[in-house]
């Protein structure tokens, strides 16, 4: 077909980097009738796994689906072939990634520095870092001063930490530096 370049070597490297072989797909479609963000989707995630078996890496690549998918791994409970389809998708978005492609959903990626961040900082996740981080990464805090919606995120945030949802201070655990150093090894 003219405009589709076909990449032989994808499934075997994605497979390499899995563990497990995707070719085993039989296109059920219980990962995306099951999948609760798919109807934001630019691509279902059985239509992904299909694209990595006929090795178009290029439109694979360049799909939002990878970003947006929430990693609930709903798709790989349901697989009855045992595919870890949350995984591929985590797969394709770091191999994007690392090939330096312009990412469709660049919040996704900010949230997932700023969460990194937060995790190599306090070995876990706390949110009153978290939020803060994210939007200043995102360009969040930039768009509600424009709209003028800062000041009503921050009452929520206040209302938050009032009813104890929220905590002010973070919690101290051990191992914190370990956690920090498996984080900068992956």
């Amino acid at each position: 077909m003219p405009g589709i370049h076909i990449d032989s070597q994808f499934l075997n490297e994605v497979e390499a980097a899995m563990g497990r072989p995707i070719s085993a797909c039989y296109q059920c479609r219980k990962c995306s009738v099951g999948c609760p963000v798919s109807y934001t989707m630019d691509l279902l995630p059985h239509q992904v796994i299909r694209l990595v078996q006929f090795g178009q890496k290029e439109r694979v690549l360049n799909a939002a689906t990878p970003w947006i998918c929430s990693a609930c791994e709903t798709c790989t409970t349901r697989c009855p072939n045992e595919i870890d389809i949350a995984g591929v998708m985590d797969h394709l978005k770091n191999l994007s990634y690392a090939e330096g492609r312009s990412i469709p959903e660049s919040n996704v990626l900010a949230f997932h520095r700023a969460f990194l961040t937060v995790i190599r900082k306090r070995g876990r996740i706390f949110e009153a870092d978290l939020l803060p981080r994210y939007m200043l990464k995102s360009g969040e805090v930039r768009r509600m001063l424009a709209e003028g919606t800062l000041m009503d995120e921050i009452r929520l945030g206040l209302a938050l930490l009032k009813k104890g949802r929220m905590k002010m201070l973070p919690p101290r655990i051990k191992g914190r530096r370990d956690t920090a150093k498996i984080i900068n090894k992956v």
